[in-house]
């Protein structure tokens, strides 16, 4: 089912050298060994519903079907209730399916799924959920839990000993995931993904939030596959060729355009015309198409005198526990005084809550919890758009799309988002930028900092605190950055899901 061109020997005619090429084929072989090899394995697919997004989103679940009859995915969006008409939505569109290849890799990968979902909703379309980490049967899956596993350890451990971060986590996530041989070993693994494919139709619109199911995509003889590229640090780790890949920032476009920096030893040929597209940020619907709304509560809420609302949103390898309870601790006067309001989401993480209020003193006997009851911080958020909400409040959800789609809800009614810098560095919130984890997250603090709709990072926990008594005693500060958002929303900077959706059913012009 593999298509005859060996992606790991050459990435837009820039060719490997031998031994690059050798570490990636014993790196595939290492993995069968492990794992086994699925390659003549029969895996039919089918759609099912899933919490949360198949309600919000209209998302149909690509899981593994019980019997012998491949999936007919065009007659099986055509059964599916049309999606209700928008301002976005596309004559013609008529429920036909865009599927979305993902993993998950902590939240930001899914987050940015539920983006491309959202917007092809939006649109008209029927979204289709492909997690190739979930068919924990398949030899592709393992090999992703595999890594991931190994990443998640990596992002905590990095938060925990600094000479592990400074000495590896920092140069591997920005040096070495940068290098073009990295795409190599990449290419290689992504070909044992290939056996799930079997059941998709070459032609289906296909886009890729993760760079192994893009490369997986490609492998499987899909034709219309885009390679929405999340990191705004170029990185040869996020080459799919033989997609249309995608970018947020016009600095990331120059960057991949030129493989900047991908091999010292050479300069290498840049990407061709047609495999690389400047989009803009990948947001939600539902937020792109509220954010004047939700900018004017903003302002009227903090320019107000009322409590200024923090939403601080705990990233999917459940790092940065400590610098979170410093953050709550030092909130807490603010909250007591009804001079700032506090949500906190956890997301799946429970021993994170748990964590935090243990060492935060009072913050159990302070906290009101929302847990598993995603309907629940739904009608939460909901209210919270137009009514007062005082105290601090934990959201936690063992499902992880309710963790995950908890902090979409949540921004609306938030004033600063206190978040890494990842996924939510794009997003159309203010937001208040604290440490990284993994070097490659620098330059999403870079990009929000520069349209203005964030701070700049701040490594140090005296610095966040400061930002926090700055952002209470300056409310312009706030204003200043919905200021910022909502020009950035008329030149068409969070339109970058809605752009990806349409390359992937339309190609370039």
């Amino acid at each position: 089912m593999t298509t005859g061109t060996d992606r790991a020997r050459s990435a837009f005619g820039n060719v490997q050298d031998e031994a690059t090429y050798r570490k990636a084929v014993r790196s595939k072989e290492k993995f069968l060994r492990k794992f086994g090899d699925d390659s003549n394995a029969v895996y039919h697919l089918k759609g099912a519903d899933v919490p949360v997004i198949s309600e919000t989103l209209g998302v149909r679940d690509l899981v593994l079907a019980d019997g012998s009859d491949a999936l007919d995915i065009r007659a099986d969006a055509a059964a599916q209730p049309l999606p209700q008409k928008t301002e976005r939505t596309v004559p013609g569109a008529g429920g036909s399916p865009v599927i979305v290849g993902n993993i998950r890799m902590g939240f930001g990968h899914y987050r940015i799924s539920m983006a491309m979902a959202s917007a092809a909703h939006a649109m008209g379309y029927t979204p289709y959920w492909l997690d190739l980490a979930s068919f924990k049967e398949s030899t592709g899956s393992k090999v992703i839990e595999y890594q991931n596993g190994l990443y998640s350890m990596g992002s905590r451990l990095s938060q925990k000993v600094g000479a592990f971060d400074k000495l590896f986590w920092e140069p591997l996530n920005s040096e070495g995931f940068r290098k073009l041989s990295y795409n190599s070993g990449d290419q290689k693994n992504a070909e044992l993904c290939v056996p799930l494919f079997q059941d998709l139709p070459r032609d289906v619109p296909y886009i890729g939030t993760h760079v192994w199911p893009s490369q997986a995509a490609v492998h499987a003889g899909l034709t219309h596959v885009v390679n929405a590229i999340p990191d705004n640090w170029p990185m040869a780790l996020h080459l799919a060729e033989g997609s249309i890949h995608t970018v947020q920032t016009p600095s990331a476009y120059l960057g991949y355009h030129q493989l900047r920096g991908m091999d010292s030893s050479r300069q290498l040929k840049p990407m061709p015309k047609g495999s690389l597209v400047y989009t803009g940020h990948y947001v939600d619907h539902e937020l792109v198409s509220n954010i004047g709304r939700d900018c004017a509560a903003r302002r009227e809420r903090v320019l107000g005198g009322g409590a200024v609302r923090y939403l601080i949103s705990v990233g999917g390898a459940g790092a940065q526990q400590d610098l979170f309870a410093s953050i709550i601790e030092h909130l807490i006067p603010y909250v007591t005084r009804n001079e700032a309001t506090l949500f906190v989401n956890v997301g799946d993480h429970r021993d994170v809550w748990d964590g935090l209020a243990s060492s935060v003193h009072g913050l159990s006997e302070l906290a009101q919890t929302h847990l598993d009851d995603f309907s629940e911080v739904s009608t939460f958020a909901k209210r919270a758009l137009d009514q007062d909400v005082s105290g601090i409040h934990a959201f936690c959800d063992a499902d992880i799309f309710s963790a995950v789609y908890s902090s979409n809800v949540l921004m609306r009614c938030s004033d600063i988002l206190v978040t890494k810098p990842s996924e939510f560095s794009f997003y159309p919130v203010p937001k208040l930028m604290i440490h990284r984890v993994g070097g490659h997250e620098a330059w999403g603090a870079v990009r929000a900092a520069e349209v203005g709709d964030g701070t700049y990072e701040m490594d140090e926990t005296a610095e966040v605190l400061s930002m926090i008594d700055a952002l209470q005693s300056d409310r312009n500060l706030i204003s200043f950055m919905c200021d910022r958002i909502e020009q950035a929303n008329a030149i068409g900077v969070y339109d970058g899901a809605y752009k990806v959706v349409e390359l992937a059913v339309n190609g370039i012009a």
